[in-house]
């Protein structure tokens, strides 16, 4: 059996970037960034006043001295004269500062009386003054390809000049859900059926990463019908089954898509749970099979195809971020798979404590849907005692 680290390797080596696509700055919240935006001008374009106040010569604004005040100046208006000795100009915040000013001395610093202005403390040269270019320049590159943009990069773009951003297309997810046991919610169930989770869980979560998932009709228990559910899959960027990964009389996932092309990299992990994960490429189009147990597809979707929807998306892919907590409970000795737990999660002052739930079969959606953690043991891992360090993957911080 591959280990976790193995498996996630081999799936994201498979994994390409999408192409690009041009769209409106204003829609690109969440997207990322296939071609970097570089400013189309200047910012601040001349030199502004930072403050409410005067343009002087700062030789000439000591303590007590009278100036005369020549003219204004709002944001947007700028004073096309020049300030000479003994003369002020009035500015506002974001004024261009006219031609032989060297400071601004703000407001309440000094005492207006008519035409004049009495300077009640002295100005500095270069006090108050936002540079040209300050903030960037005609060429800099204010947001990197591979950026995933958010509200702060938006604005960034947009004072660069940019209505329009180029960035890769969503990534279009298949999720084909097979088995003869399940319905959709809402349909009537068979005699010993179950409701299929897994659809709307998983096309949830391939959403929550950036995505579009498309998902298919349910495909019985039969070669022909899986098959034609991976027909209409054609196009999509990764092709993701649950149920029928196995090799049991009525798994038949393998087959099936074997008989349309697939080419099996690997089937088997050394995790827990989720053990039955298959991977390959069918004419080009990725493939991953997840088990049909609810909470195993989950695990295996946090591990595997939250970093390989991140790849395809033009991101640096990422294992989910590890924390450490105390433990709240016992925990035996692990096996030779990687396991993840589910726990709930509180705080003790500074640190976490993850105490893992008693049942943890892999068709309990309701302690999934409960958890706040995964608490993450590596093969072999000794006994765990109450207070001992362990690491969690919080699901809070990851948001899925």
């Amino acid at each position: 059996m591959l280990s976790v680290a193995d498996a996630r390797t081999k799936i994201l080596s498979a994994m390409k970037p999408t192409g690009h696509e041009t769209i409106a700055l204003a829609t690109a919240h969440g997207r990322v960034l296939a071609v970097p935006v570089t400013a189309r001008l200047t910012q601040p374009p001349a030199d502004i006043s930072a403050m409410d106040g005067y343009a002087v010569r700062a030789a000439d604004a000591h303590e007590k001295a009278v100036l005369k005040l020549i003219g204004s100046a709002p944001a947007g208006h700028p004073f096309t004269g020049q300030i000479s000795a003994g003369e002020a100009v009035r500015l506002f915040t974001g004024s261009v500062m006219p031609s032989g000013a060297d400071s601004v001395i703000i407001q309440e610093n000094v005492t207006a009386s008519g035409a004049d202005i009495h300077i009640n403390e002295a100005a500095a040269a270069g006090k108050n003054i936002r540079p040209a270019g300050q903030d960037f320049k005609v060429g800099d590159i204010l947001v990197p390809a591979g950026k995933m943009l958010n509200a702060r990069d938006i604005g960034l773009a947009a004072a660069g000049n940019h209505p329009w951003v180029t960035v890769h297309r969503r990534p279009k997810i298949a999720i084909l859900s097979t088995g003869d046991e399940i319905s959709l919610p809402g349909e009537a169930i068979s005699d010993g059926g179950i409701v299929s989770s897994n659809a709307h869980m998983l096309a949830a979560f391939v959403s929550a990463c950036g995505s579009e998932p498309i998902v298919l009709p349910i495909a019985v228990d039969d070669l022909t019908a899986i098959a034609g559910g991976a027909e209409a899959a054609r196009g999509a960027d990764l092709l993701i089954t649950t149920g029928g990964a196995s090799v049991g009389d009525h798994d038949l996932v393998q087959p099936a898509l074997q008989a349309r092309g697939l080419i099996l990299d690997f089937w088997k992990i050394a995790m827990r749970p989720g053990k039955p994960l298959m991977f390959g490429n069918m004419d080009g189009m990725p493939v991953l099979g997840l088990p049909g147990n609810p909470v195993s597809a989950y695990v295996c979707a946090l591990l595997f195809i939250s970093p390989a929807v991140a790849v395809l998306s033009g991101l640096q892919a990422e294992p989910p971020m590890l924390e450490t907590a105390r433990l709240g409970a016992t925990m035996p000795a692990n096996d030779i798979r990687e396991d993840y737990v589910r726990a709930n999660l509180q705080r003790d002052g500074y640190e976490w404590v993850a105490t893992p739930f008693g049942k943890q079969d892999s068709g309990m959606l309701r302690t999934l849907a409960n958890a706040a953690a995964l608490i993450k043991r590596q093969p072999y891992d000794p006994a765990k005692n109450a207070g001992d360090i362990v690491e969690i993957v919080r699901l809070g911080a990851v948001g899925l």
